[in-house]
């Protein structure tokens, strides 16, 4: 490995740890109720677009690593269309610009043309003043999607995951749906879908 690239991973590293205290997504044990209640909304969709960013920032430090990630789908929330940019910590622009972050989902999960469900959450700072919708729960977020005999099936992570088993997309919509529900009339409020999404 390079003293460059070595440097490279330590400053992500240590950039990561103090996006960690800025309140950056962390993987943490939740079932479905709990993400629902916690995420701003969900996102069933197509990855459009996936752009890693640099950020040098003068008090977090340099080298912080972003990927955004563009999903063009619907709201599990309400069924309304969405396209909405995802943002996860970690990520490479090139061979030898990025960090590798244990905590978010891989490459192959992310790749353009993946389809996916996302929780997500609006946050002011995400580590550099960075304000986006972070990915919840770091990739405890993120489940694939793939298309079965009886209809589109989201992957499971197992246990400890918002989504612990294999289920059909339209139950765990409906589920989503309900929860909302729940959530909207406990809190009198008129729904939840984020800060930054575009139709």
């Amino acid at each position: 490995m390079k003293a460059h690239r070595f440097l490279s991973v330590l400053a992500g590293a240590t950039a990561l740890a103090t996006a960690t205290v800025l309140g950056t997504a962390q993987i943490e044990r939740l079932d479905l109720q709990q993400m629902v209640t916690k995420a701003d909304n969900a996102v069933v969709g197509e990855i459009v677009g996936r752009e890693v960013i640099r950020i040098d920032h003068e008090t977090d430090g340099p080298e912080l690593y972003y990927t955004h990630l563009t999903i063009a789908g619907r709201s599990l929330v309400d069924g309304e269309e969405l396209t909405v940019v995802v943002t996860h910590g970690g990520g490479f622009i090139d061979d030898e610009n990025g960090v590798w972050n244990s905590e978010a989902p891989t490459l192959e999960e992310t790749k353009v043309g993946k389809n996916v469900v996302a929780f997500y959450q609006w946050t002011e700072n995400m580590g550099g003043d960075l304000a986006a919708n972070a990915l919840y729960a770091a990739h405890g977020g993120l489940f694939r999607t793939v298309e079965g005999r009886s209809g589109t099936v989201v992957l499971g992570r197992g246990d400890g995951y918002a989504v612990a088993n294999n289920i059909k997309l339209a139950q765990l919509d409906s589920q989503v749906t309900k929860i909302d529900e729940q959530v909207k009339k406990a809190n009198g409020q008129n729904g939840k879908n984020g800060q930054q999404q575009n139709d």
